[in-house]
């Protein structure tokens, strides 16, 4: 059995996904039949690009799709659309409606960086000290 599911990629910390077509058996980062998208949840907003056609391609011919690749099909409208495409709606107008939601989701396709909290101890710390203004204050 097919699935299209997510692979990681990317280096140590920094995930970013491809959205592909594998075999249900093989591992989440193994062998895979095509690659169908990508999915960068690092971007603010998410970054995702999906080749609906292929999409359509496989669903019709079985292929399921995992919960979380669902649910990304389900923000962009991917779903609703294959549900149109079976009802007989041109695929040219299904896929040029996904291109225009495509330019308005992927607005800005840097990766944001992502700070680390700072830990209770320092957070204290930091709070003891008195502010410039504050010290002024207790002066007077």
């Amino acid at each position: 059995m097919v699935r299209i599911r997510l692979r990681r990629v990317g280096a140590k910390g920094q995930a970013s996904y491809r959205v592909v077509a594998a075999d249900k058996e093989a591992p989440r980062d193994g062998r895979f039949l095509e690659i169908l998208g990508f999915y960068n949840p690092r971007t603010e907003p998410a970054t995702i690009q999906l080749k609906e056609d292929r999409i359509f391609d496989w669903i019709s011919k079985g292929a399921q799709p995992s919960e979380s690749v669902l649910q990304i099909f389900n923000v962009t409208g991917t779903m609703e659309r294959f549900d149109r495409y079976k009802k007989g709606e041109e695929l040219e107008t299904l896929l040029a409606e996904a291109e225009a939601g495509d330019a308005v989701r992927n607005i800005n396709p840097k990766t944001t960086h992502i700070t680390k909290k700072k830990s209770k101890k320092k957070e204290t710390e930091s709070s003891k000290e008195a502010t410039p203004e504050e010290k002024v204050v207790e002066e007077v």
